[in-house]
Order: C-alpha cells, then sequence, then structure tokens
C-alpha cells in the first residue's frame, strides 16, 4: 500500500514529545493512526539515537499474551533503559482489559513517554479524564483531506482530482480498488463492521435494526438541520413506536465513535448558543455513498460536509450560525479569528448568488465572510466577500 506522510499530526506528536501527558491518538477507524504511531516512531530512531523504542501492537499475535494488564506493565518495565529515553508505543489499547490501570502505573513513575491509541468507541473523549489520571492530550486523525489526496495520486489537477474526491473520500484504504463497486463496498463494511459493530459491543446495543435505520437517516440527512424527535417522528412512520430519548441516545454512540460529527447552532446577533435542532457531518462523505448510494442526491450539501471536516482539520470550532431567520452555514472561531462562511455547488445562477451572499451581507461585523463554490475559476470578491472555488480552498 502507497504511503504519505501526515505532517501536520507528525508536527503535532513531535510539539508534544518529552510532555508528561498521556498522548491519546484518536479518530475513526482506518483513518491512519496505527500508519501515524509507525510515522512518529521512525522519526525518533532517525533523530534520537539514545531512545528506547517500546512498541506493542494488540492486534498481532506476538503480543496476545499482554491482553491482561498486569502482563502488559510487567512486558514493559522490563523492556526500561534508565541510559534512554523511554518511549511506549501501544496500538489498540482497549484490547488489554483494565489497560487503564497500567497505563496510569506506567504514567506515575515518570519515566515514560506514552503514546496509545484505540478503538474509537471504547477510547472515547469523554471518557479520558476518568480513564486515566494522569493528564491526556488528545489527537484526532481524521480522513485524508483533499490536499492529501492530491499527494497520494500525485495530480496537479484540481478539478479533476476534486471530481474524483467527492466520490471517493478519505478513507485511503479504499484507494487499493480500482473499480467503484470494489471501493464501496470495502467503505460499506467498514461503517458496518467497524464502527457500527463497536458501538453495539460498547453500549450493548439490543435494537440493532433502530441504530442502522438512525445512521441512514442521518447519513440521508448529513447537512440538514434535524433533532432526536424529529427522527423518531419520521422512523415511527415505518416503525414501530420510537422514543426519542432512545435516538437521542443513538446519535450520542455514534457521534462519540466519530461516525458523526455535531454541530450547533449559533445566534449571530443574540450571542448565544440554540438549543433546537443541530446538524450532522459524516466523518467521511464517501460512506454515504456507499451505503445509500446516489438516490437523493445533493451535492451541496455533500460539499458543505466536506468544508466542515475540513475547517475541524483545521482547527476551527464551528457553529451554524442564526441571522435574522436566515442561516450562515458555518461561523468558524480558532482563538481570536472568526470566520463566516456559506457554501454552494453552483453559484452560475443569479438567484442562486444573490440568495447566497445575502445571509452573509447581513452580517455587519468586520470579520472575513467566505463563499465557497464550485466556480472552477481563480478567487475575486464581492462587496467585501471572497468568492473561492472550493478544490482551491481546500488545497490551500
Amino acid at each position: 500500500m502507497k504511503l504519505i506522510g501526515r505532517e501536520t499530526y507528525l508536527n503535532r506528536l513531535i510539539s508534544l514529545k518529552g510532555t508528561p501527558d498521556i498522548k491519546v491518538i484518536t479518530g475513526i477507524r482506518r483513518s491512519g493512526k496505527s500508519k501515524l504511531l509507525e510515522e512518529y516512531i521512525d522519526w525518533i530512531e532517525e533523530h534520537e539515537t539514545d531512545s528506547n523504542i517500546i512498541y506493542i501492537d494488540l492486534t498481532q499475535l506476538k503480543f496476545e499474551a499482554l491482553k491482561e494488564y498486569h502482563a502488559l506493565n510487567d512486558y514493559i518495565e522490563d523492556k526500561f533503559d534508565r541510559k534512554k529515553s523511554n518511549y511506549v508505543f501501544i496500538d489498540e489499547v482497549q484490547m488489554c482489559e483494565q489497560f487503564e490501570l497500567t497505563i496510569n502505573s506506567l504514567h506515575s513513575t515518570g519515566k515514560y513517554d506514552i503514546y496509545v491509541t484505540g478503538s474509537n468507541a471504547f477510547l472515547l473523549s469523554s471518557d479520558l479524564a476518568t480513564l486515566f489520571t494522569g493528564r491526556t492530550y488528545e489527537i484526532e486523525v481524521y480522513p485524508f483531506s483533499f490536499s492529501e489526496y492530491l499527494s497520494y495520486y500525485g495530480t496537479s489537477d484540481l478539478q479533476s482530482a476534486f471530481d474524483a474526491y467527492i466520490k471517493e473520500g478519505g478513507m485511503s484504504g479504499s484507494y487499493l480498488y480500482k473499480e467503484s463497486e470494489e471501493k464501496y463496498k470495502y467503505l460499506a463494511d467498514i461503517f458496518d463492521t467497524l464502527i457500527l459493530r463497536d458501538i453495539r459491543q460498547k453500549y450493548k446495543i439490543r435494537n440493532i435494526a433502530l441504530m442502522d435505520k438512525i445512521a441512514d437517516f442521518m447519513m440521508d440527512n448529513i447537512s440538514n438541520l434535524t433533532s432526536s424527535r424529529k427522527i423518531a417522528d419520521t422512523l415511527t412512520k415505518s416503525m414501530d413506536s420510537i422514543n426519542h430519548k432512545t435516538v437521542g441516545s443513538y446519535l450520542d454512540y455514534l457521534c462519540n465513535a466519530f461516525a458523526f460529527y455535531q454541530v450547533r447552532r449559533y445566534d449571530i446577533r443574540g450571542k448565544k448558543y440554540l438549543t433546537s435542532n443541530q446538524k450532522y457531518y459524516l466523518s467521511d462523505h464517501a460512506f454515504r455513498f456507499a451505503k445509500l448510494g446516489t438516490r437523493n442526491l445533493d451535492y451541496g450539501r455533500v460539499m458543505e460536509n466536506i468544508v466542515a471536516l475540513e475547517l475541524m482539520r483545521r482547527g476551527y470550532e464551528i457553529y451554524v450560525g442564526v441571522l435574522y431567520k436566515k442561516e450562515i452555514d458555518f461561523v468558524a472561531v480558532k482563538q481570536n479569528e472568526k470566520i463566516y462562511i456559506q457554501v454552494s455547488d453552483d453559484i452560475s445562477n443569479e438567484k442562486t448568488f444573490e440568495r447566497e451572499v445575502d445571509s452573509l451581507l447581513k452580517i455587519k461585523d468586520a470579520y472575513p465572510k467566505l463563499l465557497i463554490a464550485r466556480t472552477r475559476h481563480e478567487q475575486y470578491q464581492y462587496e467585501g466577500i471572497q468568492i473561492i472555488d472550493i478544490a482551491q480552498w481546500l488545497n490551500r
């Protein structure tokens, strides 16, 4: 399999080297967490000759005996070298029952720089503070960005590459398959087997059919405002009566496992968060094609999903903006930076263009405003709004 360096994540790990935090690498299954660990280990070995690398991949049979936490602890302690800098890397740490006892014990000694990865459903962001008594630092790994897709295929033809990326997505394991049917089978298997199965095991879900229905509904409604009550009402028409609280719990499980990301609404004028209705974005837009095909396909909503994930990759907190009953697709915030963003598939129609810019023009503060669309042209400005082609913006 062809590999490319994931410099953004690698540089974050390098910047954390030697800190007392327990570094936890999270993200959706098959997004490249294990390969990132290997890349980082290679970097340490190249730049630090006195390093002692203790690497354990609990998916491998040779480490089978370490799935008991005492054995795991003893193995690592036996590998300790007091004359060197000691690094501990444990891949798929959740496969060791009560792994947190070992990690906490090792961390308390102060002898190790510790890095772990785990199943998305079994190493949840919300659980980290409870699991580990030491301070944790979470690094979330996303599927390939468009710029990484370009690097993988070695192409500079932005527009043709984006045509392919919008269908293939960022799960690089699918790139090994030549036919679309095989690519989508691979992606569907990942979502069903490695994501939903983990969630069912973690939360001991009995109503598997309901979980599958909710996941399909969410995929079919990416970028749309929705709520657990709306989903319950819709699904009740085709199934038995469904409690919206149960739906809400299942939505939380799907988001905890990085299958979807919930984005809240923000009242720009009132400067407050709104509790009714949120948007949900899929962890990789190609899962939708793999599971549902192209029925009811709206390229604008798929592009909005792509932009949402890219903003999160770039470290922004994102919200759905609301102003005078109009919606702004994204309010993106990072420290003192704020950007207002609209996303559209095609703005060649004058009415569509006016509708998209109208919401942005009503915002009176001085923060930057972007309209990201499939223009296939160079960036230009309209009354202070930057109009930029989506392929160009993604490749910045």
